[in-house]
C-alpha cells in the first residue's frame, strides 16, 4: 500500500486533470472543426469575418470538397417554405455537384459588411474560376444561437448564379457591399 502523501499527491492530480477537463469546453464539436482544419486547404480570407461567420464558411468549403451532401444541408439555417429539409439537401447536391472540383483546391472567401448577426460571404474557387455567394447567419439550433448557412437554391442554374453586383476578384469592392 503507497503512503499517504502518495496517495493524497495522486489523489490531488488526478482531481486536478478532471477539473481542467472538464472546463476545457473542448467537444465532440470542436473534435469535428479541428479534424476540418487539418485536412482541408487552408481558406483565404477577404474583409471582416466574426468566429461563427468564418467557422461556418469553412464548414461550407469542407462539406462541399469532401462531398458530404447530408453535412452540407446540416448546416442549413431553417427557412420558410413547403419543405425545407428537402430544400435544403438539393441544395447541398447542387453545391457539391456545381463547386465540388473548385472547393478542393484554393479558395478565397470575402467577407461583407458587419457580421454581428448574418454576413454575405463571396467564395472565389480558384483553380475552376468560379465564384460562388452565400449568406450566413446566426440561427436557432435547437435552443442555442449558432451560426448556419442559408441554403434555397433547389434549382441547379439558381445555385451557379452570379449577381451583377459580385465583383470577379475578391477585395474590389472593399469587403462592402453596394447601397
Amino acid at each position: 500500500m503507497a503512503p499517504a502523501p502518495v496517495l493524497r499527491a495522486l489523489l490531488t492530480a488526478a482531481l486536478a486533470f478532471g477539473v481542467l477537463s472538464g472546463c476545457s469546453g473542448y467537444d465532440a464539436d470542436d473534435a469535428r472543426y479541428a479534424t476540418g482544419y487539418g485536412s482541408h486547404e487552408p481558406l483565404a480570407v477577404v474583409g471582416y469575418p466574426t468566429t461563427g461567420s468564418l467557422g461556418i464558411t469553412q464548414e461550407v468549403v469542407w462539406q462541399i470538397a469532401d462531398g458530404k451532401a447530408g453535412e452540407l444541408a446540416g448546416l442549413a439555417a431553417e427557412t420558410d417554405g413547403d419543405s425545407p429539409e428537402k430544400t435544403a439537401e438539393k441544395t447541398a447536391s447542387n453545391w457539391i455537384s456545381a463547386f465540388g472540383k473548385g472547393a478542393r483546391g484554393k479558395v478565397t472567401a470575402e467577407f461583407y459588411d458587419e457580421g454581428s448577426v448574418r454576413q454575405t460571404v463571396v467564395l472565389y474557387f480558384h483553380d475552376t474560376g468560379q465564384i460562388k455567394q452565400l449568406h450566413v447567419r446566426v440561427s436557432d439550433g435547437g435552443g442555442k444561437d449558432e451560426w448556419r448557412v442559408v441554403m434555397a437554391e433547389p434549382d441547379p442554374e439558381e445555385a451557379v448564379a452570379v449577381l451583377p453586383w459580385v465583383p470577379r476578384k475578391p477585395g474590389e469592392l472593399g469587403s462592402k457591399t453596394p447601397q
